[in-house]
Parts: C-alpha cells; sequence; structure tokens
C-alpha cells in the first residue's frame, strides 16, 4: 500500500511516496494535480486548503495556530469560497481579508478544488506540514524550515536519502513532503486527529486539517 504526501513547489507539485510502514521511498515533482492522483498512492495528505468557507475563518486554521505557537505564522487563513473566481488581488481583497501569500496560492487550490469531491475526501485529506513536525518531534521546530538550522531539525525526523531537491522544488517543499507522509499512513490506520468544527462547505467538503 502506497501512501503520499504532497506540497505545491515551483514546479508544480513535490510528491513524497512511501509505504505504510517505511519512510518515504522515493521524492518526485510532477507538474499537475491530476499527475499526483495518477500515481496512484492509497492515501494522501497535501498541504493545501479544500474544504473553503462562504464567510469567516475556518476552525481548523485557528486551532492550528493555537497549537503551533512560535511556528503559527505558517498557517494563514485559507481563502473564501468565492475568492476562487477572482482574476486579480484587489478583486480577491474586495470579497474579504486575503494574504498575498493566499492569493498567489489560488491557482493551485482551484486545481485540487476541481478533482476533490467529498468522497474523495475519505483518502485525501488537507494536513499541515509543521503540525506534522511538531508530533514528531514533540513540540513546534525551533528554527525557521528556511534557514539551515530548520532545515536540520527537520531533516532529523525524515529519512531522506537525496543529495539534492528534485528539479522544480526546493528543500523546504521536499521536507515538508516527506512529513506529510506521515499524516497519510495515520489516515491509513485510521489514527489520525481531525481540526476543525466538523462544518462543511457548500460542495459538502469538510473544512479540516488532519493530523
Amino acid at each position: 500500500m502506497i501512501v503520499a504526501g504532497v506540497d505545491g513547489c515551483r514546479g508544480g507539485w513535490a510528491v513524497a511516496l512511501g509505504s505504510i510502514d517505511n519512510k518515504p521511498l522515493e521524492v518526485c515533482v510532477v507538474p499537475t494535480f491530476a499527475d499526483v492522483l495518477a500515481l496512484g498512492a492509497d492515501a494522501i495528505a497535501i498541504d493545501m486548503p479544500i474544504g473553503l468557507a462562504d464567510a469567516g475563518r475556518r476552525a481548523c486554521d485557528i486551532e492550528a495556530r493555537r497549537r503551533l505557537g512560535p511556528r503559527r505564522s505558517s498557517v494563514f487563513p485559507a481563502p473564501l469560497r468565492p475568492m476562487l473566481e477572482a482574476t486579480t488581488y484587489q478583486d480577491a481583497m474586495a470579497i474579504g481579508g486575503l494574504s498575498k501569500q493566499a492569493y498567489n496560492l489560488l491557482p493551485k487550490i482551484r486545481e485540487v478544488d476541481a478533482l476533490i469531491t467529498p468522497h474523495r475526501q475519505r483518502t485525501i485529506v488537507e494536513a499541515h506540514p509543521e503540525l506534522c513536525f511538531t508530533r514528531l518531534l514533540g513540540q513546534p521546530c525551533r528554527a525557521s524550515k528556511r534557514t539551515p538550522a530548520g532545515r536540520i531539525e527537520r531533516q532529523m525526523v525524515v529519512s531522506l536519502s537525496i543529495d539534492r531537491p528534485p528539479t522544480g522544488a526546493a528543500w523546504d517543499d521536499v521536507l515538508d513532503a516527506c512529513a506529510l507522509v506521515e499524516t497519510a499512513r495515520r489516515l491509513v490506520s485510521g489514527a489520525v486527529e481531525r481540526l476543525g468544527d466538523g462544518s462543511r462547505d457548500r460542495r459538502g467538503l469538510r473544512c479540516e486539517i488532519v493530523l
């Protein structure tokens, strides 16, 4: 049985593939989310918002920020569903508050949203790498993932036997994807925790972060 951790990257999607009882076996970059699905993983944990509210902040984002403490800035409020129709940052801001970082993710969020269904959420879940690292380490990471110290700290808890990231991905993309594999494994075993208040969006998708 194959599990996958997936993170958006410059070249498309960084994917860490592993088995149920082993560390990640392979890291690759594929251009589209459809290509991610074509890899045939039995469970996927992805660092991308899935259930999108029409208004207000998602309870899962609030809880994730609370748990991460010093790393809480890594969790930004998910865009509202109406923002998926925005074509400019100004259009998105007219609908509601949105960070530029979140706006830049809209194309990837649209890509996932076009292929996700409530039924598929059984095996494809939204997760957050910093929550995964917190669980693996027993506490939030001390350093930012974009610093040398942060990279070393995160590499200590994932098995990564590559000398350099695959073309199209950075080290932080790869390490995040590897951490998400652990959530995918727990999803298969039924041992996940689901952050959120149980709400669903207008498409019936659960607004939750799984860890």
